[in-house]
C-alpha cells in the first residue's frame, strides 16, 4: 500500500483535528526514521494508519478484539486503548496490510510493550511528541528523541504511567512491561533504583 492510498482510507474516518495529528505524526516518524536508520516508507505507512480506528464505534472495536488473535483482556481496560489493536486487525483483513512491523507499530502505539522493535518505538515516540502535543514533560521527550530513541520512549512511558496513576485509573500491563524493559535496556540490564 502506498501513502496516498493509506491517506484516502483513513481520512474519511477521522475528524479534521485527528487527521492533522496523523499527518504530524507521519512527519515526526519520518524524521525519527531518518535519524535512526529505519525504513521511512514503512514508518510513514504505519504512522498514517495508526489512528484509523480511533472513531470506530466501541461495539465494533470490541467485536474486532474479541474475534481476533488480540488479547481479550483489552476489553477490561479503557476503550482509548482499543483503536490501535483494532486498526492492526482491520488493515490486514480489509486492506491487505500483512507486514508485521507495520501492524505491530500500529497495535502498540498507545500502550507500548516489552521488546518493542525500532519501528514500534519510533511510532510510539512520534505519536507522543508530534508538534501539536502540549503537556508537561513533552519538551524533554522531544529533545531526547533526537539523540536517544529508547530513553525518549522510556520517558514517555514514565510520564504516562505517572499521569494515569495520578488519576487513579488502571494502567494496561503492556505499558508497565515496556517501561520495565526499557529501564533494564537503558541501565545495561541492571535494575538500578532511583532513576
Amino acid at each position: 500500500m502506498k501513502t496516498d492510498e493509506a491517506i484516502s482510507i483513513v481520512k474519511p474516518h477521522l475528524k479534521q483535528e485527528r487527521f492533522d495529528h496523523t499527518l504530524r505524526v507521519a512527519e515526526t516518524a519520518e524524521e525519527l526514521a531518518g535519524i535512526y536508520d529505519e525504513d521511512v516508507e514503512k514508518v510513514r505507512l504505519a504512522a498514517i494508519l495508526h489512528d484509523y480506528a480511533k472513531y470506530f464505534p466501541l461495539d465494533k472495536m470490541k467485536q474486532i478484539i474479541e474475534e481476533s488473535e488480540l488479547p481479550n483482556d483489552l476489553i477490561d481496560y479503557h476503550h482509548e486503548l482499543w483503536h490501535g489493536p483494532a486498526a492492526s486487525v482491520i488493515i490486514k483483513q480489509e486492506h491487505g496490510v500483512t507486514d508485521p512491523d507495520i501492524r505491530n507499530a500500529i497495535r502498540y502505539h498507545t500502550t507500548g510493550r516489552a521488546g518493542m522493535s525500532k519501528m514500534e518505538t519510533i511510532l510510539f515516540v512520534a505519536d507522543y511528541i508530534e508538534p501539536g502535543r502540549s503537556f508537561p514533560g513533552v519538551e524533554e521527550v522531544r529533545s531526547t528523541a533526537k539523540t536517544d530513541l529508547n530513553r525518549a520512549a522510556w520517558m514517555a512511558l514514565r510520564n504516562t504511567i505517572q499521569f494515569l496513576v495520578g488519576k487513579h485509573v488502571t494502567v494496561y500491563p503492556d505499558t508497565f512491561h515496556a517501561y520495565n524493559d526499557l529501564t533494564l535496556r537503558i541501565n545495561g540490564g541492571n535494575n538500578i533504583h532511583g532513576q
